[in-house]
């Protein structure tokens, strides 16, 4: 199976807002504030989901389980939002992620 990529999701980030442009906000530094605001909410369906259902049914019960993978899906359109907004690029995020990376492989 082909590997799905943040550079992937991005251009179909930009896609989405392409097309309901007028009824949803740039992606611009001014709203990516809300934009976090929004993912913060996303992650607590995500929460709310592990709490109502638990480990067992995320695991094991097909329903349960989309219904998880699809709140983890907002939240991660939400981040890339968060990223279209301020611009950021793959290769500062992968640049970025690879330092934290290599600190936390040496903390403990």
């Amino acid at each position: 199976m082909k590997n799905f990529s943040i550079e992937e999701m991005q251009m179909m980030q930009k896609y989405m807002h392409e097309k309901y442009q007028g009824f949803w906000p740039d992606l611009k530094p001014e709203v990516a504030k809300e934009m976090l605001l929004w993912m913060i909410g996303e992650t607590g369906e995500v929460i709310d989901v592990i709490k109502k259902d638990g480990d067992i049914q995320i695991m094991n019960q097909p329903e349960v389980r989309a219904h998880f993978i699809e709140e983890l899906c907002d939240v991660m359109m939400y981040f890339n939002n968060v990223m279209l907004c301020y611009d950021i690029t793959i290769d500062e995020f992968k640049k970025a992620y690879i330092e934290k990376y290599n600190v936390n492989m040496k903390r403990w």
